[in-house]
């Protein structure tokens, strides 16, 4: 099981690009060749010996080469295990060779669909016999050799010749890692091809920048309906995902406003229409052109207040018929119908030629769970502020401060490489909007790794604190809340957001 000496190869390719080479090296280290149709020509034109799949297989090529190696003889001399006594037995009472490399390049789908709009053509660029034979060798790395593209010829002869046409394990199984990341990437092409046609998937209007194609995969009818206005934009559901995420957080009527996958505003009252017109406070020149959300039915009144403002999206579980008629006013005015709060469980993140995966930032985190480090405590409002900001923080692009009032985000700094930078941010925009700032909550959504933040909130009357903690200074920031009469908790959980 651990070196495989090469006798024989299968060779079906697409492109014969690098393979009379290839060939070549065969013929001269006495390795048997099969092959199929169009490249069993191209080798026997070059002179070099070569035994057809049909005279293997008994049977010809049907359906105008759709069908030529789907067959027991061939996939049997694939998938047949060496060690394994009944594989060895079947193989000699049928009569099955053996083959010890596979070389296979698959027929061209996607340049297809990039150069073609006939579907016929498309369709027939779908590679069954291909896949199936990369996807035989692959699971049968303990004894074959999978080439599963052509970019690996060069490699692959290099090593062969190196250690006198053997291969160890570790060797293979690389190559079998690398065909089922082929033949994955390649059955994606195919389902994104299926799903733009069967309107599955969407084409987005542009994506993060004009200049850019973008496409949604998935299904965006199990979110939301769309009720109304242009296509969605690449930044468009990036906003729409942000602002679901944020809102799911709170169960009182709330409305948030999203600006670059972050709150501009925020605000919990007694019903949309005053929740909206708080949020609006905190930053109504980012407003303009946002991303608007209310977990809350937008009734009529509100409509009248939201329609004078410049938006892209308005997202909520439900709209009065007169509210409709209100917002439909605007033709590219995007109106979202949410149906479900729900997200899946893992992110995922395209990054390096890779994906990153990681759980969703979902865990509980109230005040019933934090700890009070500091001999001032805080009220029962003070604690829902607290809270208040430290959803909103959790939410916001780090490094990230939130100060809060009455369940009103009164300004953030977000997006700051400095936590002091994303404080005075904070502070001078809270100012802006003349907020006052004395009495209010702040959350941050790392520790402070130095008193001076706190320092800086005292000096302009903030009240209470809530942060994760977990600095090897704690004590000097917990020491210069106790020397301001601050109240501080502790979450224990960091919310980095990037």
């Amino acid at each position: 099981m651990n070196n495989t000496k090469i006798k024989s190869v299968l060779i079906s390719v697409f492109n014969k690009d690098g393979l009379d080479e290839l060939c070549k090296v065969f013929f001269q280290h006495k390795i048997k060749i099969f092959s199929t149709g169009g490249t069993e020509k191209y080798i026997k034109n070059l002179n070099i010996p070569v035994k057809s799949v049909e005279s293997v297989t008994g049977y010809p090529s049907i359906l105008g080469g759709r069908v030529k190696t789907l067959h027991p003889k061939i996939f049997g001399s694939i998938l047949s295990r060496n060690n394994n006594k009944e594989d060895q037995i079947d193989i000699l009472k049928h009569g099955v060779p053996k083959i010890d490399m596979v070389i296979v390049d698959l027929y061209p789908f996607s340049d297809t669909v990039k150069s073609s709009d006939d579907e016929n053509e498309i369709i027939e660029k779908i590679d069954i016999g291909g896949v199936s034979l990369i996807r035989a060798g692959a699971k049968n790395f303990s004894d074959i050799i999978i080439v599963s593209q052509k970019k690996q010829y060069g490699s692959v002869i290099k090593y062969l010749k190196k250690n006198n046409f053997s291969s160890e394990i570790t060797f293979r199984k690389k190559l079998a890692f690398e065909a089922f990341n082929l033949i994955s990437q390649y059955d994606k092409d195919i389902e994104e091809y299926f799903g733009l046609k069967c309107g599955v998937y969407a084409n987005l209007r542009y994506g993060e920048n004009p200049h850019q194609k973008a496409l949604f995969k998935g299904d965006l009818d199990k979110i939301f309906n769309k009720l109304n206005g242009k296509d969605l934009s690449y930044n468009n559901l990036l906003d729409v995902d942000s602002a679901i995420k944020l809102i799911s957080e709170f169960s009182d009527p709330t409305f948030a406003i999203i600006k670059h996958n972050n709150a501009c505003g925020i605000a919990s009252s007694k019903d949309s229409l005053s929740s909206y017109l708080l949020a609006l406070q905190a930053d109504p020149l980012s407003a303009f052109g946002g991303v608007l959300i209310s977990n809350t039915k937008i009734d009529y009144k509100t409509s009248l207040e939201v329609d004078k403002l410049f938006f892209e999206i308005l997202i909520a579980p439900e709209f009065d018929k007169q509210a409709l008629d209100i917002l439909k006013s605007k033709k590219n005015r995007i109106i979202l119908h949410q149906k479900t709060t729900n997200i899946q469980n893992l992110s995922y993140r395209n990054i390096l030629n890779g994906v990153i995966q990681q759980d969703q930032d979902n865990i509980e985190n109230n005040s019933k769970n934090w700890n009070l480090v500091t001999n001032t405590s805080a009220n029962l409002d003070e604690i829902k502020d607290l809270e208040f900001a430290n959803k909103i923080v959790k939410h916001s692009k780090s490094n990230a401060i939130v100060l809060v009032k009455n369940k009103q985000m009164i300004s953030s700094g977000i997006g700051q490489t400095s936590r002091i930078d994303a404080l005075k941010f904070a502070i001078g925009k809270a100012k802006q909007f003349k907020f006052d700032i004395t009495g209010s909550s702040m959350a941050s959504d790392a520790f402070f790794p130095f008193p001076d933040c706190v320092e800086i909130a005292s000096n302009v009357g903030i009240s209470t604190i809530v942060q994760p903690g977990g600095s090897v200074k704690d004590d000097l920031s917990i020491q210069a809340c106790n020397d301001k009469k601050i109240a501080m908790f502790f979450t224990g959980l960091r919310h980095f957001y990037h």
